[in-house]
């Protein structure tokens, strides 16, 4: 298990990390800031200049999931993680790649109050230097808009008034209870190429349907991996029902078969995309979604869609299209067709 204890930076997380670590047997403290640190020293600097952070880089998210799988291969856990994670598609990432290792996760926000949180800070830049006091501060505007979506993820523990000590013997008596959570569904990692189906959904107005999952970053469509022995059509059937409680029916028609080649992070494999057809608005009134699974869905316009979806999604969907107005599937490889 992780407890990651999330907040703004100067909130008091390591502080309380320390104390934490004295009330649960077997804790150790995994810091994530150090893998990025090491990252850091080996990366090249043009590549480090291309971001502002080094939670932007995919390395570092992977690095963070694969560190802990590996530190919980040598220690009975839990691993406690003091580190401020302020981007919600980051947290899908992590929280993501660690729910597929089945690696459950705690997440909880330490909050004090804005007064509290300015004071806290100036203390540890007294020690620390002016530097800290502005990285702190100059982040805390995106530490603000970020609350909306922690506060409902995250188990809020308001440490205004608290000692580290006192802040620590409440995360380990919601610990204990059960609190923060993240009951993410997920499958294992996989360790060959794989053949996934998704269905395109549209409404009345030739928008296409999108959904958000919890497990990882960005918009996809609905569908999944084909299971072993299964046709994919009937697989796209089963995944439309199981992730947004709708019964198409029928078998879709295929649009595109897109193969997606390996690369250092993925093994690649089949892609298909198949026309669900429209839904009258009663029916989307329907849509149930998974609270475990996935976060939202919306119609959105081609246009739409190219900024909530993955470079190689956007490609597959556009084509996809252009076969729907054709009323032929097409045959893809890196999301062009074959022979164009």
């Amino acid at each position: 298990m992780i407890i990651w204890l999330n907040g703004a930076f100067g909130a008091g997380k390591t502080t309380a990390a320390q104390e934490l670590l004295h009330l649960l047997p077997g804790s150790t403290l995994y810091d994530p800031d150090q893998v990025g640190a090491e990252l850091g020293k080996m990366l090249p600097k043009e590549r480090l200049a291309q971001v502002d952070d080094v939670q932007d880089l995919p390395a570092w998210r992977r690095l963070v999931v694969d560190t802990a799988v590996a530190l919980l291969a040598e220690i009975p856990g839990p691993l406690i993680a003091p580190m401020t994670l302020l981007v919600q598609e980051h947290r899908d990432e992590i929280f993501g790649g660690l729910a597929a290792r089945r690696i459950p996760v705690r997440h909880f926000l330490l909050r004090p109050g804005e007064t509290f949180l300015r004071a806290r800070i100036d203390q540890r830049a007294a020690v620390e230097g002016d530097a800290v006091r502005t990285w702190c501060l100059g982040h805390l505007p995106q530490y603000d808009a970020a609350l909306g979506w922690l506060g409902a993820d995250a188990h809020t523990v308001d440490t205004s008034r608290l000692t580290p000590r006192q802040t620590a013997e409440l995360l380990a008596e919601a610990v204990q209870r059960g609190e923060g959570a993240c009951p993410i569904v997920q499958s294992p990692p996989p360790r060959a190429e794989t053949l996934a189906a998704g269905v395109l959904l549209f409404d009345d107005r030739d928008r296409v349907l999108l959904v958000d999952p919890t497990y990882k970053p960005g918009w996809e469509f609905p569908g999944g991996v084909v299971e072993p022995g299964e046709a994919p059509a009937r697989a796209a059937l089963r995944e439309v029902a199981e992730e947004l409680g709708l019964s198409l029916g029928r078998e879709p028609a295929l649009l595109v078969v897109d193969w997606e080649p390996p690369s250092p992070t993925h093994f690649g494999g089949l892609r298909l995309l198949f026309d669900g057809g429209r839904l009258a608005p009663e029916r989307t009134r329907e849509l149930l979604l998974p609270g475990e699974e996935l976060r939202d869905w919306c119609f959105a316009t081609a246009e739409e869609a190219e900024r909530l979806l993955s470079p190689n999604r956007v490609a597959r969907l556009r084509w996809a299209l252009r076969a729907r107005a054709q009323g032929r599937a097409l045959n893809l490889e890196a999301g062009v067709p074959v022979g164009a």
